[in-house]
């Protein structure tokens, strides 16, 4: 299945959906898909003209593949302009992910500052490309495309504090808007920006991760590139603590977002 069936099937019936191994990220599924089913199972109780802000998300344990998982969004409380919700992901009766999100409308304000600007790096042609390769990369990079453009890939003993280049969704039968469960594919696609350190391969996963999104989104679509950099703030004892951002392919910011990732290396 592809990103937009597997966003239907949510919207279709929360309570029962079953993720393919085709989306595998080690022994669990890929964190930005159960992050936009998440997402979307919040979005459908949220009134219309309330854009999410910000979405915090832990990663209790793996979400397997193949076996159904019960998204229960709950309205927290409901204000003139805010919406406050909490997700739980069940699945075997055991909660597998805990999402609390903001929803707000606009609201008159006097501050305006300007968001932080794009990095400058090499056309997406002049980057270099990280395959899908079976049993070499995670299973759900076959549906996401990837160019390098900043620091060392993983593995590659390369010790910069940043990391990232162009990135966008491959595999889907037409274009589609980018929403916000599409950019959360697009954030977490990146591997933990600590695995460039390494010399050899190990495993590297999110603890917890916080996004913001800013509002309104740009007009792109799933063909577009945007930009993603990610920079470690702090990391040892097994922790990293990344903040990280995504532009538009002209340089507006889309999202920040920021990780406690654990690293087995």
């Amino acid at each position: 299945m592809i990103f937009s069936e597997l966003l239907d099937a949510v919207r279709r019936d929360p309570e029962a959906v079953v993720i393919p191994a085709e989306w595998g990220q080690g022994r669990a599924s890929f964190g930005g898909l159960v992050a936009a089913l998440a997402f979307e199972a919040m979005r459908a109780k949220v009134p219309q003209g309330r854009p999410v802000r910000s979405l915090a998300i832990t990663f209790v344990g793996p979400v397997a593949a193949e076996v159904p998982v019960s998204f229960q969004a709950e309205v927290l409380r409901e204000g003139k302009a805010v919406s406050q919700l909490c997700l739980r992901a069940v699945q075997d009766g055991q909660v597998v992910t805990v999402v609390q999100g903001s929803f707000g409308a606009s609201r008159a304000s006097a501050i305006a500052v300007q968001a932080v600007p794009a990095p400058q790096i090499a056309a997406v042609e002049q980057c270099q490309e990280l395959p899908y390769v079976r049993n070499v990369t995670p299973e759900f990079t076959r549906f996401l495309a990837m160019r390098w453009g900043i620091g060392g890939m993983p593995f590659s003993n390369n010790q910069s504090r940043q990391m990232g280049g162009w990135v966008r969704l491959r595999g889907e039968a037409e274009p589609q808007a980018l929403s916000e469960a599409y950019l959360l594919a697009l954030v977490d696609a990146w591997p933990p920006a600590v695995l460039p350190h390494l010399k050899n391969p190990a495993p590297g996963s999110s603890l917890t991760w916080t996004i913001e999104f800013v509002q309104p989104l740009q007009a792109l679509s799933t063909e577009d590139w945007c930009l993603y950099r990610a920079e470690i703030e702090h990391a040892r004892d097994g922790y990293g603590h990344v903040a990280a951002a995504m532009w538009s392919p002209t340089g507006e910011l889309i999202a920040l977002s920021r990780q406690t990732v654990t690293v087995f290396g």
